[in-house]
């Protein structure tokens, strides 16, 4: 409740009578609701004088939301299955009703406009049925409540990066001259998901980003059947999953002997990163931390034009970003103790690249990294 307490204090300062949740790592992070449900609408709605939120989604996911959050029954609504996917209604239509019953038919009302999971047909279909509501965008209302963390989550998100370290090495010893990169992909997934001998693993919020060859120009490509070859450089972005909290995780891999250019870039960008790393304290602000990282590179002779870091923790796919604090030049948020960050300063040109990344989170006298593993180009 305390979580749902902070949010209804935003919502005052900002003059919403009701706040409805669609993006579904803030679903959780209110009520604890969490199931392979965000493909169709729902949401949790929290009306500013009322204690308990309300959940609201398809019916045959009502029963998801009575295991796993907790709410009570009588909080758990739903619309009925001929609202999905219907070329004639929409559910939006049960939300307005839900609302006029609640008597918010005049409400200024907060939505997360930005966000993979409402769509612009959805605030249309609010619109046409609360004509006299006033909506206003929120949208990372409660993601930036979200970026510190508690003590739990903390754990949770280092039993992440345990599975992150142990994945990455399955990810590495699965990649051989010959191997098909699916093969390698399917090894990496059964890490992910095993987990360890005491915990298991959740699916991330992204598959693996494995770009090999020429392609590791490319850092958001997948993997194909294509088989490895000799001297082949390649990116392995993964990540742990722990009760939905990430811990990312990016190291780049030589099969053979690295060509001198893949084998200098990997040393400006392991310089940088460690200058970066060490650097960091409580009380900056993310474009500080981003200098130290372009002056690093810099007297190299290097550039990089985007940013080298963003905040992580819960979310669901297709993004394990929680969308607020960017490690860039620009971004003038505060780093407090307990915010938590994927730092991966890559750096990629027309036909190669090279990805290191960490995930840390920040302390009272630094920064602690999280996950456990080798900070170097790593060759076999």
């Amino acid at each position: 409740m305390n979580r749902v307490r902070r949010t209804k204090e935003q919502m005052a300062i900002t003059g919403i009578d009701v706040l409805l949740i669609t993006n579904p790592s803030n679903m959780n992070y209110l009520t604890g609701y969490n199931a392979w449900s965000f493909y169709v609408h729902q949401m949790v709605m929290i009306l500013i004088d009322e204690e308990e939120p309300r959940w609201i989604g398809r019916k045959q996911d009502a029963n998801s939301a009575k295991e796993t959050t907790w709410l009570q029954n009588k909080h758990i609504l739903f619309y009925t299955d001929d609202f999905i996917q219907s070329p004639v209604k929409h559910p939006m239509e049960a939300i307005a009703r839900a609302l006029k019953k609640a008597g918010k038919e005049k409400a200024r009302i907060g939505v997360e406009m930005e966000n993979y999971y409402f769509t612009a047909k959805a605030l249309k279909e609010l619109e046409k049925g609360l004509p006299d509501a006033k909506f206003i965008d929120s949208t990372l209302m409660v993601n930036y409540l979200r970026m510190v963390k508690s003590e739990t989550e903390i754990q949770y998100i280092k039993k992440a990066a345990v599975i992150a370290a142990k994945t990455m090495q399955t990810a590495i010893d699965s990649i051989e001259v010959g191997t098909r990169e699916n093969d390698a992909v399917a090894e990496i997934y059964h890490a992910q998901i095993s987990g360890t001998s005491t915990y298991g693993g959740d699916y991330p919020a992204i598959v693996p980003l494995l770009p090999s060859g020429t392609r590791t120009s490319s850092p958001h490509i997948t993997w194909s059947d294509r088989r490895y070859e000799k001297d082949d450089t390649v990116i392995i972005e993964i990540a742990g999953c722990y009760e939905r909290y990430h811990a990312p995780l990016a190291r780049t891999l030589v099969l053979g002997t690295p060509s001198d250019e893949v084998r200098d870039l990997s040393e400006v960008v392991l310089e940088g990163l460690n200058e970066t790393l060490n650097a960091i304290q409580p009380g900056q602000t993310c474009e500080e931390v981003e200098s130290v990282w372009r002056d690093s590179i810099a007297r190299n002779g290097f550039y990089k034009d985007s940013r080298i870091g963003y905040s992580v923790g819960l979310s669901y796919p297709p993004d394990w970003g929680e969308h607020t604090a960017s490690l860039r030049n620009g971004d003038k948020t505060i780093l407090k103790p307990n915010m938590t960050f994927h730092i991966i300063p890559g750096i990629w040109f027309d036909d190669y690249g090279v990805e290191i990344s960490e995930t840390f989170r920040i302390t009272k006298t630094g920064c602690e990294v999280l996950t456990n593993f080798p900070r170097k180009l790593i060759t076999k």
